[in-house]
């Protein structure tokens, strides 16, 4: 099945590729600074670089490695409220677990729900063999959901000039 037509739903979600129509809500998102604090990419610079961000990064992902982060929405509004997926990291030659939500869907289990959902995707279609995640030591709420998920701390990192923990699951 091509990328760009792949659809997970769960009970709450549905997990699709980016599209344009995600660049607004996307730069929406990322205004609210509690929501990039933990992020290391800045948040939403301008609406111009989230435009970059998903046509080149996101985007430029699906062709490169067939697959990348995706939108995320509430089935029942088929509201965009951020993104969970899967990157290839070239710098580590590892394959990294994202996510990122508007504020009003934290402490819902939906970070959980989108996570599970792309960890299952990466081990059953992709067939990884292992997946990791860097998260900030004060990003509890992160860490939380990798526990539910049962990844394992590795060890501390540098990860864009700041300590990060590198924690993995592997299959």
């Amino acid at each position: 099945m091509p990328y760009s037509n792949l659809i997970i739903e769960t009970e709450r979600l549905i997990i699709r590729p980016f599209t344009m129509d995600d660049i607004e809500p996307a730069y929406v998102m990322n205004l609210d600074t509690e929501v990039s604090k933990y992020t290391g990419d800045g948040g939403a610079v301008s609406k111009k670089e989230i435009e970059r961000r998903i046509t080149q990064d996101v985007l430029g992902d699906y062709k490169k490695y067939g697959f990348g982060r995706l939108a995320v929405e509430l089935k029942a509004e088929n509201k965009f409220i951020g993104f969970a997926g899967l990157k290839y990291l070239d710098d580590m030659d590892e394959v990294d677990l994202g996510y990122r939500f508007i504020k009003e869907c934290w402490g819902k289990g939906i970070a959980t729900e989108a996570a599970r959902e792309c960890v299952n995707f990466g081990f059953k279609i992709l067939g990884l063999t292992k997946i990791i995640v860097m998260v900030l030591p004060e990003n509890s709420g992160s860490i939380r959901v990798l526990e539910k998920l049962n990844f394992k701390y590795e060890k501390d990192i540098l990860e864009d000039n700041q300590l990060a923990k590198l924690y993995s699951l592997s299959k």
